[in-house]
C-alpha cells in the first residue's frame, strides 16, 4: 500500500492533558507526511483540539453511552470496520479498552505506546532520579515502527485565533498583554497553595491582564472570589465552550498551570508555559511540548527529597501535600515577567 493511501487510526481517548499532548505530535506528522490521513479515536469533547491539524478526522468513542463495555466496543469497532480500511493502528492509550478494541477491529499492523512503567516506578521509589522519555517522544516512537521518522524540533503552531463576541465582552477593551492561571489539578498535592497563588495573581494584575482558568462550581466560587479581590483579573470558569478557552489561550503571552491539561493545551498552540511541580517531577515525561526546562518550577527537594512519589501526584508521604509552597511567588512572577 502506497502512502498515498495509508490511513491511520490514532486511539487516545482520555485524559484530557494525554489527548492534547498528542496534538503537536500528530501537527508533525501530517506536516511531514502530507498523503497520511489519520482518524483520532476519542471522546467528542476533545474533537476542538484537532480543528486545525490537516487530514486528521476525529472519531467519537461514547464510553460512558452506546460505547460502554465490552459489547459497546464490539459496536464501536464493527462503526469502524464500516467506515474506513486502516494500514495501521497506533494505540497511544494502551489500556484494556484499547486491547479489547484490538481484536475486534480489521486491522493486523497494531503497535501500543510503551509508558515505561518499570521506568517510572523505579523512579518514583527512588532508586533512579534522571529524565525519562517524554510523553510526546513515546508517541513518536509508536509512528516509527511504522516507519514514519518524525522530527519534533521545528514544531509549526496555529495562528492566533479571533475572538468571539462573548470573549470580548467578558474581557473588555484591554490591550494589556493577558496571563493565564489555571491553579487547579487533579490532586491537591500538584496545587499551589491558594493563598500563596492570591499573592502571585494580585503582583501580575498590576500590569497584565490575569485570566483564571477552572471548571466545576468549587473551582469556580474560588474564582469568583480572586476576581472580586484583584483588579484586572478575569475569571472565565464555566463561561466558555471549550472551542472559546482555545481561542482565548491562543492569544495569551504566557499561561501558569501546574502539572495539569492546561499546560498541555496552552503548549500544543504554541504559547510559553509555566509550570509549578509539587510531588510530581518533570523527570516522569509530562512536561508540556517545546517549553524550555527553566520554565518548570519544582519543590524543594532538599525539604522534599521523596519527590517525585509519583507519576500522577495521586500518592504522597505525609507532609508531601504542600510540596510546592517551597516555591516562592516571587520566583514565579519573576519567571512571567521574564518571558511575557
Amino acid at each position: 500500500m502506497s502512502n498515498k493511501s495509508k490511513h491511520i487510526l490514532v486511539i487516545r481517548l482520555s485524559a484530557m492533558g494525554d489527548v492534547a499532548m498528542t496534538v503537536p505530535v500528530l501537527r508533525a506528522l501530517t506536516r511531514q507526511y502530507p498523503e497520511l490521513k489519520l482518524t483520532v479515536l476519542t471522546r467528542a469533547f476533545f474533537a476542538p483540539f484537532f480543528r486545525d491539524i490537516k487530514n486528521v478526522t476525529v472519531f467519537p468513542a461514547d464510553l460512558k453511552g452506546k460505547h460502554k463495555g465490552v459489547f459497546g466496543l464490539y459496536k464501536l469497532a464493527r462503526e469502524l470496520n464500516k467506515q474506513n480500511q486502516f494500514y495501521a493502528i497506533a494505540d497511544l492509550h494502551c489500556v484494556l479498552r484499547s486491547k479489547i478494541l484490538k481484536k475486534f477491529i480489521w486491522c493486523k499492523r497494531f503497535v501500543s505506546i510503551d509508558k515505561g512503567r518499570k521506568e517510572k516506578k523505579a523512579l518514583t521509589s527512588g532508586r533512579i532520579f534522571k529524565q525519562l522519555t517524554t510523553t510526546h517522544q513515546r508517541y513518536v516512537d509508536v509512528f516509527q515502527t511504522f516507519g514514519f521518522q518524525l522530527d519534533l524540533s521545528n514544531p509549526s503552531f496555529p495562528p492566533k485565533s479571533a475572538f468571539s463576541t462573548n470573549i470580548l465582552a467578558l474581557l473588555g477593551n484591554d490591550s494589556r498583554k493577558k496571563i493565564g492561571i489555571a491553579p487547579f489539578a487533579a490532586h491537591k498535592s500538584k496545587e499551589y497553595p491558594l493563598d500563596l497563588m492570591k499573592e502571585v495573581v494580585e503582583q501580575l494584575s498590576k500590569d497584565y491582564k490575569v485570566i483564571l482558568f477552572g471548571g466545576g462550581n468549587e473551582e469556580i466560587a474560588i474564582l469568583n472570589k480572586i476576581e472580586a479581590t484583584f483588579e484586572n483579573t478575569i475569571n472565565i470558569a464555566g463561561k466558555l465552550s471549550l472551542e472559546e478557552e482555545l481561542d482565548l489561550i491562543s492569544n495569551l503571552s504566557v499561561m501558569l498551570s501546574m502539572d495539569s491539561g492546561n499546560a498541555h493545551i496552552a503548549a500544543m498552540l504554541g504559547i510559553k508555559v509555566v509550570t509549578i511541580w509539587g510531588v510530581t517531577h518533570p523527570f516522569a515525561g509530562f512536561a508540556p511540548f517545546n517549553q524550555p526546562a527553566d520554565y518548570a518550577l519544582l519543590s524543594n527537594r532538599e525539604k522534599y527529597p521523596r519527590v517525585p512519589t509519583s507519576v500522577y501526584g495521586n500518592k504522597y508521604p505525609t507532609g508531601y501535600e504542600d510540596a510546592s509552597g517551597s516555591i516562592l511567588p516571587e520566583i514565579i512572577i519573576e519567571k512571567i515577567k521574564s518571558i511575557a
